[in-house]
């Protein structure tokens, strides 16, 4: 393999984005493959920069890490993917992508009323909570309300039902 080809963990750092510990995190999770220098440093191919790339359009459109494993596991290892890889795995985004487009039209649609918080502090609001049901709902906290496309529970928060203990 040419010089090249291969890439150090800074490089693919730059290059990516991802931070060094990112890179290390998803060689961990097997997203991700890197091979040993012979002082033991990290090597990455450069297609690398490809799958690092699907994995940050992956997230950004809402797949789980999970997700996004299981669609790499489908792409071949004995050769860089092609753009007809990508475009097979792709393919089922448009319906997810759509939902969330949706969703975002409708909170933009509706911003300047609500939203989505159910904190009652409005006069008028476009997602309602009347007798504010979502003090003792069980809902997910924070903008509860939100569209489905775009509520998803962060590192750290709460979602419903979870008593984060």
């Amino acid at each position: 393999m040419d010089t090249h080809d291969v890439l150090t963990v800074s490089e693919v750092a730059r290059r990516s984005g991802f931070a060094a510990s990112a890179l290390r995190y998803y060689e961990d999770q097997g997203l991700i493959h890197a091979r040993r220098s012979s002082g033991g440093q990290r090597r990455y191919e450069r297609g690398v920069l490809r799958r690092l790339a699907f994995i940050r359009a992956a997230g950004n459109i809402g797949l789980t890490l999970g997700e996004i494993r299981a669609e790499l596991d489908t792409l071949p290892r004995s050769r860089t993917p092609t753009k007809a890889d990508w475009q097979r795995i792709s393919r089922h985004w448009r319906t997810r992508l759509d939902d969330r487009i949706s969703a975002l039209e409708r909170l933009r649609d509706g911003l300047d009323s609500c939203i989505g918080c159910g904190c009652l502090s409005l006069q008028r609001c476009a997602i309602s909570n009347p007798g504010d049901v979502a003090a003792g709902s069980g809902e997910a906290p924070g903008a509860a309300y939100l569209p489905a496309g775009l509520r998803r529970v962060q590192p750290g928060e709460r979602g419903p039902g979870r008593s984060g203990r």
